[in-house]
């Protein structure tokens, strides 16, 4: 086994947990559900006051237009929150970029607001894993990390969005821009498991609507004269779930349309969402849904409009990505916390990062569980554990081998 150098112990002797809660607490009390565009406002602004300790420059990103469609089937505008970027030596030759995200599950109106002690080391709150615990981590980690000398030959580049829980849409071209150049990545999801446990290769994420245009009748008098939008979107799930694989799965997840009893609905639109393993399934799938589409407009005599598409690319586990996991892994050992991963079918900001050929591990958070519910948990002690981990992996990776 490895020992841990003299600056190594320095860097993790500077790791200062004593901030850590009281700020989780503090940004865990603000609703920042990714539709709350006050609460969010005000967390960047907490957060810019926060990062503004770290060298570089703080400043917050206006986020990308993104539409989304309604019952009706109208496309209409989303609006979004600006996302926090911290950039620190961004002349460096070696540069990382760090992730994570502001936003929450939880909207202003849900009953989940408030924050209790489950026993003396476990926080039940509305995203104190998911990922307030983590923004803490990052910074006390980074805080750490520019205590060494290792720090100033490194730049680096931090992420907060304020949309990762709603698929990044309004972010993901700014997480391809920030990855760029880098030469590895680091996001603070919480881990996959209570234990610490890493989450491998993630499937990808497609979330998608069709939006079927057929043609009015009275259900009595002439209904021949209809085409019915409800019955062309019904046999678009049945053909999309027929679209399953191995490595993809198909979920059509609702149909809105319709209206009173004696009308043939003239619209309807059909929402789903897939999870390919590989890219080359997802480049399938969009071959076969045209075929679908097309197969259902002539049977049907319909219009069919697809929106959507890709939003979270499979992230397979490369050459590169595996020895930033061997990195991670091994100083988690030399903590005294053996740490394993697993796959996951779940998507995150990292499924972005590694499509850009970055090599990233997206689960260096918290200790946590329960995530997206009314039970949602946080592991006090791992505040440290993750900050320390967080720590030393960085300077490991300021001081090592290219990977």
């Amino acid at each position: 086994m490895q020992q841990l150098s003299l600056p190594e112990q320095a860097v993790l002797a500077a790791v200062d947990p004593a901030p850590m809660l009281g700020q989780v607490q503090v940004w865990s009390a603000l609703n920042t559900g990714t539709g709350n565009l006050a609460g969010l406002a005000e967390q960047a602004r907490l957060l810019a006051d926060a990062f503004a300790a770290l060298p570089g420059d703080v400043r917050l990103e206006d986020p990308a237009p993104v539409t989304a469609v309604a019952t009706d089937g109208s496309e209409t505008a989303v609006e979004c929150g600006m996302h926090l970027v911290l950039s620190v030596r961004p002349e460096a030759q070696r540069r990382f970029l760090l992730t994570g995200h502001m936003d929450t599950v939880f909207p202003a109106a849900h009953s989940f607001q408030h924050q209790r002690w489950l026993d003396e080391t476990t926080l039940n709150g509305p995203g104190v894993a998911d990922m307030k615990g983590g923004i803490a981590v990052i910074l006390a980690a980074l805080t750490a990390f520019e205590a060494s000398e290792a720090a100033a030959g490194i730049g680096y580049e931090v992420l907060i969005n304020s949309d990762e829980e709603t698929g990044s849409l309004s972010s993901a071209a700014l997480i391809a821009r920030l990855a760029q150049g880098k030469a590895a990545a680091l996001t603070y999801e919480p881990s996959a498991l209570p234990d610490g446990t890493l989450a491998g290769a993630r499937a990808g994420s497609g979330n998608y609507s069709l939006i079927v245009s057929g043609r009015s009748a009275h259900a009595g008098r002439n209904p021949q004269d209809g085409r019915n939008a409800v019955v062309a979107a019904a046999a678009l799930a049945l053909g999309l779930k027929a679209l399953e694989r191995e490595g993809l799965s198909v979920n059509p997840a609702r149909i809105d349309g319709g209206s009173a009893n004696n009308v043939v609905p003239d619209n309807a639109v059909l929402r789903f969402n897939i999870r390919p393993r590989e890219l080359a399934l997802a480049d399938r799938f969009e071959h076969e849904i045209k075929l679908l589409i097309a197969k259902n407009e002539a049977e049907h005599e319909v219009s069919i409009h697809l929106h959507g598409g890709i939003s979270r690319p499979p992230k397979p586990i490369d050459a590169r990505a595996e020895k930033l996991f061997g990195i991670v892994e091994l100083c988690s050992a030399l903590l005294g916390q053996t740490i394993t991963r697993k796959a996951s079918g779940g998507v995150c900001d990292g499924n972005n990062i590694a499509a850009c050929g970055v090599p990233v591990v997206d689960t260096m958070g918290v200790r946590g569980g329960a995530i997206h519910s009314s039970d949602e948990f946080l592991i006090v002690p791992s505040l440290e554990e993750r900050a320390r981990l967080s720590a030393l992996v960085l300077h490991r990776l300021a001081t090592g081998a290219p990977l």
